[in-house]
Order: C-alpha cells, then sequence, then structure tokens
C-alpha cells in the first residue's frame, strides 16, 4: 500500500474512447467484402442478368472459330406471348467489328454493375448473357456499326459512350419498331444510327441535349429503373 494509506490509482481507457477504437475497426473493414456480400445476396448471369426463372435478357454468343460472326439475339422470358415469339435475332457482328467495340463495352458494362454492387463480367466464347437494359444499349451500338468503315467504329463507340442510357433505351425503341430485325441493316432507323454515330459532323444529332443548351423531354418516354423489370419494349 503506497504511503498516507491510499491505494494506488490504476488508470484505463475511457469507456468511450474504448467504443471509439471499436466503431473506427468496423469502419475500416474493406470496401470489397461489403459489395462482395451485396453481390452474393443479388446473384447474377454474365453482365447482371438476374439468376431468375427465365429472366427477360439478351444474349451475345461469340463462336469459338475466331472468324464467325457474333450474334446478338433478345430473349423475352415469361413475358413472351407464345414460344415461337420468345427469342427475336436483333443483330449479326462480324469478327473484326466485335473486336473493335468488346472492350470499351465491357469497360462501360461493369461500371454500371460496380454502381450496383453487383459482380463484373467478360466477354467469352460461348453464350453471354446480358441484362435487358444493357443488352438494348449494345444493340444500338452493334447496330451503327455493322455495316460501317472500320476506321469510324472508334468514333461510334465515343459517341455511344457519350449517350446518357435513358437516350440508348429510347434509340433501341424508336429502332427496334420497324428495323429490329436481323436483316434490316440498311434502311430506316439502322442507318441513321449509323451516320449519327458514325459522322462526326451528324453526331451532335444524338449527344446529350445539355451540350446544346436545353435539356430533354422526358414526359414522352417512361424512366426505367437498370436492372429493374419495367415495361418491355
Amino acid at each position: 500500500m503506497a504511503s498516507g494509506g491510499r491505494a494506488p490509482r490504476i488508470m484505463t481507457k475511457p469507456r468511450s474512447t474504448r467504443a471509439a477504437a471499436a466503431l473506427n475497426a468496423n469502419v475500416a473493414a474493406p470496401a470489397s467484402a461489403t459489395a462482395r456480400v451485396a453481390a452474393e445476396s443479388r446473384p447474377t448471369l454474365g453482365f447482371g442478368v438476374p439468376a431468375t426463372s427465365d429472366p427477360h435478357h439478351f444474349k451475345v454468343i461469340v463462336p469459338r472459330n475466331n472468324t464467325a460472326p457474333v450474334q446478338v439475339s433478345e430473349y423475352l422470358g415469361l413475358q413472351a406471348l407464345s414460344d415461337e415469339h420468345s427469342v427475336i435475332d436483333r443483330a449479326m457482328l462480324d469478327r473484326a467489328r466485335w473486336t473493335a467495340i468488346r472492350a470499351e463495352v465491357q469497360r462501360a458494362f461493369n461500371a454500371r454493375l460496380s454502381t450496383h454492387d453487383l459482380k463484373p463480367s467478360t466477354w467469352k466464347t460461348g453464350d453471354n448473357p446480358v441484362d435487358r437494359l444493357l443488352g438494348k444499349e449494345l444493340c444500338v451500338l452493334v447496330w451503327a456499326v455493322e455495316h460501317m468503315e472500320v476506321e469510324k467504329i472508334p468514333v461510334a463507340v465515343r459517341n455511344w459512350l457519350a449517350l446518357r442510357p435513358e437516350e440508348r433505351w429510347w434509340l433501341f425503341g424508336m429502332t427496334a419498331m420497324s428495323t429490329g430485325g436481323i436483316a434490316d441493316g440498311d434502311k430506316g432507323w439502322r442507318l441513321a444510327l449509323r451516320h449519327a454515330l458514325g459522322d462526326v459532323a451528324q453526331s451532335e444529332l444524338l449527344s446529350p441535349r445539355a451540350r446544346r443548351g436545353g435539356r430533354p423531354r422526358e414526359a414522352s418516354r417512361p424512366t426505367l429503373d437498370l436492372f429493374g423489370e419495367g415495361p418491355a419494349t
């Protein structure tokens, strides 16, 4: 016992300090672990397709033969009126043009998926499932470049990237109504997309309207939730 009859004081951390340290330890947990848990709670196939029974989605079919064309088809799933009309072949793209766009499309899609805590994907040989909204956006670019001069494709990709998702969905809807089949590449909206995205002078026609000092009218077309189950086009 200390002199004077007093017991020595034992210094301990205040409870608030210990609680703060525990809180800081929790905050320091890797963000990647949180994203991984979120991704596991919403399992997907390919580029964001819900792992559910027969969802509406697109499929990019990449043949093993390096010279064979790549096909893009839309699978309506449970929304199809009949088995006969459950699959719509949207486009066929030769391998050189597919090679010219695949890396930028993959990067753009994975960036979108990451914002929703969904796992990324890569293009592979065989069937590549693609979320129904991302598939519509892909079709807009594929339709634009399917008969475009190869040297113009980088311009088309840049112009496509500059469009907002809602603008790509709208362009898909307008094009698919009359020229959305696999053999409709040289007429109507398909031809318009080729010139609008591939020609530098004309690309301003489809660029985001905020650049031209105005705002697009949203009342005429619905706002769709990314990876949601809104109305099919």
